[in-house]
């Protein structure tokens, strides 16, 4: 079943997924996908992404050789945006990219996890696109958290889609396009440390919750995503994620009610 978290009549609302494509809320009423605010389809933990974890996307942008331990950075929660969002592109940066990845859910507490159980503690699945700002990379290893770490800069869902309907994980098409032209084309099987490696890793040296999710990478195919563009990042079985690239605000914003100021930049 797939599982999406939205606000409609002013109310936050656990749906499923209805028919044609439709969003069913509680009370049994199916409405269009454009008639709901879309947020992160659930409230996630530690967020870990992967570096590097595809081999033709590590050519791609000059790193000649795929990490031979999986390349993790951690993720603040202020980075995520639901389907259907905007995601800002900073007025001084010179490329922005988008990323198409599969998303993995921790379903349950573990620790030192065999890969061969690794896929007992997964809860589920996300399509997430994890724009990566790569003037401000510094050092592969080391992302300076601004290449990451955006506001907004990470939108996933709109369904988390539970484990049970995807049979094989490990061998799923991921798609990228930049308005209606397809840009990024590949599958989850060209994963340089697949998903039970990754949990074994991972579990070797830390506590994994439920709710944790782990952003597995992308293959090659990105492209500068500039203010104006559709960016669709589609993960096969599990969803299609809309995202739209506008202009960073150099005023005051409303955000949940509040009034901030933007950093200095």
């Amino acid at each position: 079943m797939k599982h999406g978290r939205v606000v409609f009549e002013d109310r936050t609302l656990d749906v499923t997924e209805g028919q044609g494509g439709k969003v069913r809320l509680p009370d049994g009423r199916e409405v269009a996908e454009t008639e709901v605010q879309w947020l992160p389809p659930m409230a996630f933990g530690t967020i870990f992404v992967l570096g590097l974890n595809y081999a033709d996307h590590a050519k791609e942008i000059a790193f000649n050789k795929a990490p031979e331990e999986p390349l993790v950075f951690l993720k603040g929660p202020n980075a995520l945006q639901g389907h259907r969002g905007d995601t800002w592109r900073p007025a001084d940066v010179g490329y922005m990219h988008f990323e198409c990845e599969l998303a993995v859910v921790i379903g349950k507490t573990c620790r030192n996890v065999p890969r061969e159980q690794a896929y007992e503690v997964v809860a589920g699945y996300c399509t997430a696109n994890d724009y990566a700002i790569r003037d401000y990379l510094e050092n592969f290893y080391r992302p300076n958290l601004r290449v990451k770490n955006r506001d907004g800069a990470t939108p996933i869902g709109p369904w988390f889609v539970d484990a049970a309907d995807i049979p094989d994980p490990m061998n799923l098409r991921l798609r990228s396009w930049v308005n209606g032209e397809l840009k990024q084309d590949g599958s989850t099987r060209d994963m340089v440390h697949d998903i039970p490696a990754l949990i074994a890793h991972l579990s070797s040296f830390m506590t994994l919750n439920p709710g944790d999710v782990i952003l597995t990478g992308t293959p090659d195919g990105v492209a500068d995503s500039k203010v104006g563009d559709e960016i669709v990042t589609e993960v096969e079985g599990v969803g299609r994620l809309v995202n739209y690239i506008v202009g960073e605000p150099l005023a005051s914003i409303p955000l949940n009610g509040s009034t901030v100021e933007p950093l200095n930049r």
